[in-house]
């Protein structure tokens, strides 16, 4: 799957959110039936998602803009302890859905059971097996203590998030906005989605009026190895996108490290050196992979 860098929450009861949210650059439209969606009208929430992603599906498959051809659109439903998630996925696993958010598993059996039932929901209504992908989200200390077996849990799990609310709601950890707290979880699950080469994504940084210290926070997400942030703002989208995008710079200097790392190769050797630096085999292939990155994503941005 192409880099998923920005997720951007709708709540699945507000069709005029919706219907707006089509023409957004995120690489993800997230229509949510969980968090943001009031108890009392989940019923009507679950119905207004299924008309959605039947809207959306026309739309997408004719290409009407470029930029939205390599927009995927998941549907977080609400958790199996909720006793609302079975519903939820016979309601909405339909053509249209690229997707699943998963919230709060525990265990790798908590994302087998939800596996099992897009399975059975992909053969009944002719939808390609595996079609339907999973992001689990890691947001108790359970789920942290067994965020790889979580991330390797079924083949349908293309990543895993982190909700970094209920992760300090579990744990009783005090909530900052400078985030010290939060540096552990969020390391252990990038580790465990690495060890299960799958993707990270971050939490979703609540302030949406606070431009500069989404920034920071997405800056520091990108260093630690998440690949993709979730939103809940559309002015969030933007900084998010060119954050997770690689520079030019770093683009060019990626070329020429991969450049000279192939021309010491033909020579029989395995490092050299640029710019006084030391060019080795993980160098190398940390640039070539910055490169991959690089051209999904810009392949995604014109339509391809």
């Amino acid at each position: 799957m192409a880099p998923l860098r920005t997720l951007l929450f709708v709540p699945g009861n507000r069709r005029n959110m919706i219907d707006k949210a089509r023409h957004l650059p995120a690489d993800v439209l997230v229509l949510d039936l969980e968090d943001s969606v009031p108890s009392l009208e989940k019923a009507s929430a679950r119905a207004q998602v299924v008309d959605s992603l039947a809207r959306l599906a026309p739309e997408r498959r004719r290409g009407e803009k470029a930029k939205q051809k390599g927009r995927k659109v998941f549907v977080r439903i609400n958790s199996l302890a909720s006793g609302l998630a079975q519903e939820d996925l016979e309601s909405v696993i339909t053509p249209g859905i690229d997707g699943i958010s998963q919230p709060k598993p525990s265990s790798a059996r908590d994302v087998t059971e939800v596996a099992a039932i897009i399975t059975r929901l992909e053969r009944e209504r002719g939808i390609a097996a595996g079609h339907v992908k999973l992001l689990p989200w890691v947001e108790t200390a359970k789920g942290l203590l067994h965020a790889f077996e979580i991330a390797s849990a079924s083949p349908r799990v293309v990543g895993i998030s982190f909700g970094a609310e209920d992760f300090t709601l579990d744990t009783g950890m005090m909530r900052t906005e400078e985030g010290s707290e939060l540096l552990y979880p969020r390391t252990m699950v990038v580790i465990a989605a690495k060890a299960a080469d799958v993707i990270a994504v971050d939490t979703p940084y609540n302030n949406f009026r606070d431009e500069a210290g989404l920034i920071n926070e997405a800056r520091l997400a990108r260093r630690l190895g998440f690949e993709g942030k979730f939103l809940i703002h559309p002015s969030q989208i933007e900084p998010v996108n060119s954050i997770f995008r690689p520079s030019p710079e770093e683009v060019a200097h990626a070329r020429r490290v991969v450049a000279a790392f192939e021309a010491a190769a033909a020579q029989g050797f395995a490092s050299t050196s640029l710019d006084g630096r030391m060019i080795d085999i993980p160098i190398a292939n940390r640039a070539r992979k910055l490169l991959m990155v690089a051209d999904s994503i810009a392949r995604r941005e014109k339509g391809r």
